[in-house]
Parts: structure tokens; C-alpha cells; sequence
């Protein structure tokens, strides 16, 4: 019966977040048709993911390690384990950004309209569309969007989920390109909504995200690509294990 009752809430859920779509569609077409309007598509999404899970009975609350200065430029690296955590990601981030995501997502009902204009999607199959997504995300920093890249690069098939190997691509990034990095720990996202909730159900809840303070990479190289993503994964998997 459990079980039932956290599906019935996974399915409500997913109608919250299909219903604000359809509401909040017309505002978020007409700022999709121009790039310079792309900051307030990113406000159209904070709104969206916060009516649709507060509908649900989820919240999030956040923990700053130190402040975020806004007016910065950064590459947002979150740990995944919930679909949970975009909603998370896009409530947190205060200035205008674009996420990298894989290429399927194109296709998605309440994720086409995104991944076809503000975000990125990639092809990870590809090394040519992989680079061509490697070079929207430079532009997309260039004029002053934050990236948000989950470095894992899927959720995780563990349950309870378990910290993967990192991906290069995102500290390559930062540091070819002098940004920042901010590492960012969902702790408990899966306890609510684990990958989807199709398989486990959700329910009400909290979401508690543990913002870490931002990591300068403008005195590194290429060569240090390695050393600070291993820096970033220990960061957050030691703040996991402490949230255990």
C-alpha cells in the first residue's frame, strides 16, 4: 500500500509539473524566439519548478558554504541523482543560465522547448556533435551565461544511489575558459524522488542542497583538468557521506 501511495504521488506529480507547462507554455514560447530573452525563459522555469513542486509538497532548502556573488559568471557542477535536482539547480541559480544535457532530451514533452533554444543537449556518441556542443557552451560563458553541467552524466542505476566517476568535460571547461566552478551537493533529493519515481514512488518532502563555495580555476592549466575533478568529486562525496 506504501508503495501505491508513493506512485499515485510520483503520477501527481508529474501532472503538476505537465499542467504549469501548458499554463506557463505562451510566456516561455515568446521569450524562447530570441536569444536576448533567454534570462527571462530561465525566470519562466524557476517559477515553473517551483508551482510545480510546491503543488506536490516538496520543497527545497538551500545551504551556502559561503555567499554566491550573482553578478559572476560560473560552471555549476551538481551531483545526479533525481530529476529533482534541475528543479533544484534552476530555483538555486540567480543569474542567467543554460544546462548541458543529453541529446534525448530534445524530444521530451515539457523539456523539447528548452533543450531547442537556451539549452544544450549533447550527443555523447559523437566526438563532432560533442565538440559542436563544446563550442555553444564557450559562447553561451562568453556572453555571460553560467553553465550547468552534471558531472556524472547520468543517474546513477544504485539505490540508494551512489556518487559515479566524473566526466572531464565540465573542468575542462572552467578552467580553459577562467570560470569558476561550484560544486553542489543534493543530499536528499532521492529520499523524495529518486531518477524519475516511476520504479520507487516519491512523496512530500524537503530537498536540502549543500552549496559549495566557488573553486577558481584562472591560475590553472589544461594539465590540472584531471587533479580538480578529482578535487570536486571528493568535495562532494565527502558531504554526502556526513549527510548519510
Amino acid at each position: 500500500m506504501k508503495l501505491f501511495l508513493k506512485k499515485v504521488h510520483t503520477y501527481f506529480y508529474r501532472y503538476s509539473v505537465g499542467t504549469f507547462y501548458i499554463i506557463l507554455w505562451p510566456l516561455m514560447y515568446y521569450f524562447s524566439r530570441k536569444p536576448e530573452r533567454y534570462k527571462s525563459m530561465n525566470k519562466m522555469r524557476r517559477l515553473w519548478g517551483y508551482l510545480s513542486s510546491i503543488v506536490a509538497g516538496i520543497r527545497y532548502e538551500f545551504e551556502f558554504e559561503e555567499p554566491i556573488d550573482w553578478s559572476r559568471t560560473y560552471i555549476m557542477c551538481p551531483n545526479h541523482t533525481s530529476n529533482l535536482d534541475i528543479t533544484a539547480v534552476s530555483i538555486l541559480t540567480k543569474n542567467n543560465f543554460s544546462f548541458m544535457g543529453k541529446e534525448e532530451l530534445l524530444d521530451g514533452f515539457v523539456t523539447g522547448l528548452y533543450f531547442r533554444t537556451v539549452d544544450i543537449p549533447v550527443n555523447r556518441k559523437s566526438t563532432m556533435a560533442s565538440f559542436r556542443a563544446y563550442k555553444k557552451a564557450v559562447e553561451r560563458l562568453e556572453n555571460g551565461m553560467s553553465m550547468v553541467v552534471f558531472p556524472e552524466g547520468t543517474i546513477s542505476g544504485n539505490y540508494p544511489p551512489r556518487l559515479v566517476e566524473f566526466k572531464n568535460g565540465p573542468f575542462r571547461l572552467a578552467i580553459e575558459m577562467k570560470m569558476p566552478i561550484i560544486p553542489i551537493t543534493a543530499l536528499d533529493t532521492w529520499k523524495v524522488l529518486w531518477d524519475d519515481g516511476l520504479k520507487y514512488g516519491s512523496k512530500p518532502g524537503v530537498c536540502h542542497i549543500f552549496v559549495h563555495k566557488p573553486i577558481e580555476t584562472k591560475n590553472m592549466t589544461v594539465d590540472d583538468a584531471d587533479a580538480l575533478r578529482d578535487k570536486v568529486y571528493a568535495i562532494m562525496d565527502q558531504k554526502l557521506q556526513s549527510a548519510l
